[in-house]
């Protein structure tokens, strides 16, 4: 977008300072992120962010749960006498009316927050930021526990395992391109596992596993840290929602513990990296033992399961369908992820016991 129309955007909300420059920040995949730089050097600079509205078709409940989950966590920094604040929980800047986003020549939605200094990202997967993103994950839910509003579900059956079963059958049944008789092994397998991995929606009904505020997307760069190496907030909110504390636990450990890159067809090189778990699972328990459930415990290692279980899932369904969802470089890119998902799900079904044993040591 132009320079104009971007200050002109920016000058809608009730920002601090004169508006020096606006350039690209980042490169996010789903929403468009810009650097607003201020004048004055004691206030603060912002960024700016148009919403991809594609994705979060409901944008109003979008800022009404960011709004919740920030005044909620800030009310809690408050409680428990923490210092810099504001570096410890987004900020978003409201319009001068009060709005929370603006709606632009009637095509493109924008939301502003403050701009935290000194604060950094990190891409790389160990143990150390595998059990900073435990702690601050945990953290994360713990203190949006007994949040006192319901907050609604940006993307509908994000994490439902039912939901996505349900896409693959539908994909076999129909057999768009023909693809089904060279991966029934994998179907076959996927339905082997079928009624396990629905455990979570099963247990949900029976009212005997809770739904709570998740991030459903634990990322190691979902996390800011200060000068100090220490973790200041939780960041890239737009996913928060009501889901099983699973969606936290497995979504991370999916990605961090896999050996390989998730598209890697050498499946020699895809197992499930046992010190990637026990990091980030030491590191989260830390945090939210204190309010999790004895089944929510129990189920931790199904949750490292339901993951590449249901991405593998994901990949195979739009496979078959013709690779309309993901973006793929080469024909057989989606069957190539699928197969390294199942691999991985293999590796951490032969880590089960061992990931058992850890959790009660932690408990210990």
């Amino acid at each position: 977008m132009e320079q104009t129309e971007l200050k002109e955007i920016v000058s809608k909300f009730a920002i601090k300072g004169t508006v020096a420059e606006i350039k690209p920040l980042g490169a996010g995949l789903i929403n468009d992120t810009f650097m607003v730089t201020t004048s004055e050097e004691d206030q603060p600079n912002y960024v700016l962010q148009r919403i991809n509205n594609a994705i979060f078709p409901d944008v109003e409940m979008l800022a009404d749960n960011i709004q919740a989950v920030t005044t909620h966590i800030r009310k809690k920094l408050e409680e428990k006498g923490e210092t810099d604040i504001d570096r410890k929980v987004l900020t978003f800047v409201p319009l001068a009316d009060g709005s929370k986003y603006f709606y632009f020549n009637g095509e493109s939605y924008w939301r502003i927050m403050v701009f935290i200094p000194n604060a950094i990202t990190k891409q790389a997967v160990n143990p150390e930021s595998s059990y900073a993103a435990g702690e601050a994950f945990g953290n994360f839910q713990a203190m949006l526990a007994d949040i006192p509003v319901q907050l609604g579900e940006t993307i509908k059956d994000f994490h439902n395992m039912e939901f996505r079963l349900q896409q693959l059958r539908d994909a076999v049944k129909e057999d768009k391109v023909g693809r089904v008789a060279e991966v029934q092994y994998y179907i076959d397998e996927i339905e082997k596992r079928a009624d396990e991995m629905c455990k979570a929606e099963r247990l949900g009904r029976e009212g005997k596993l809770p739904k709570r505020i998740c991030h459903c997307d634990t990322k190691v760069n979902n996390m800011m840290f200060d000068e100090n190496d220490q973790v200041l907030c939780v960041i890239d909110l737009d996913t928060v929602m009501p889901n099983f504390i699973f969606s936290d636990y497995g979504d991370f450990l999916r990605t961090g513990a896999n050996t390989a890159e998730e598209d890697e067809a050498d499946l020699s090189k895809v197992s499930f990296n046992m010190e990637i778990f026990k990091a980030f699972t030491k590191g989260y328990l830390k945090s939210a033992q204190s309010f999790l459930t004895p089944i929510e415990i129990e189920n931790l290692p199904y949750a490292a399961a339901l993951f590449p279980y249901m991405q593998c899932v994901r990949f195979l369904a739009d496979y078959i369908n013709g690779d309309t969802y993901y973006k793929i470089k080469y024909p057989e890119h989606n069957l190539v992820r699928t197969k390294n998902q199942f691999q991985l799900l293999l590796s951490v079904e032969e880590h089960t016991p061992e990931m058992k044993q850890f959790i009660q040591e932690c408990l210990a």
